[in-house]
């Protein structure tokens, strides 16, 4: 049974930082893409960073690029997400999602993804 388990969300003033992980049990990180995607109150979600365990290629959306940072840590088969300089509008739930190498077409597009994790809550205060 696959499953993520994200953590590291919290309430934050603007300005400061997190690091979100994504832990997989009952799957390996190796050569997937795993993704981190937010939904804000009201809003559809929206992919904001995606690595490439295999190759380590990483992509943002441009509202966090130069702020936030993806990594994979194959000995603890953990993706983190660094996100600095906080902003009120990153407030969200965020959540972490995985598909192995060769299974999708589009990494950036939530319905490439066939394992999700449950959402951690990231609250930006000004």
């Amino acid at each position: 049974d696959v499953q993520l388990q994200a953590s590291g969300g919290g309430l934050v003033q603007a300005g400061g930082s997190l690091r979100l992980s994504c832990a997989a049990s009952g799957y390996t990180f190796d050569d997937s893409a795993i993704g981190w995607f937010r939904q804000a109150p009201g809003k559809e979600r929206e992919g904001v960073s995606f690595i490439n365990s295999h190759d380590g290629s990483t992509d943002y959306a441009d509202s966090v690029k130069g702020r936030f940072t993806i990594s994979y840590d194959n000995a603890k088969n953990t993706v983190y997400l660094q996100m600095n300089s906080l902003k009120p509008e990153d407030t969200a739930v965020y959540y972490c999602a995985a598909v192995p190498a060769g299974d999708y077409d589009d990494p950036h597009q939530a319905y490439a993804y066939d394992y999700w994790g449950q959402g951690t809550l990231v609250t930006v205060s000004s």
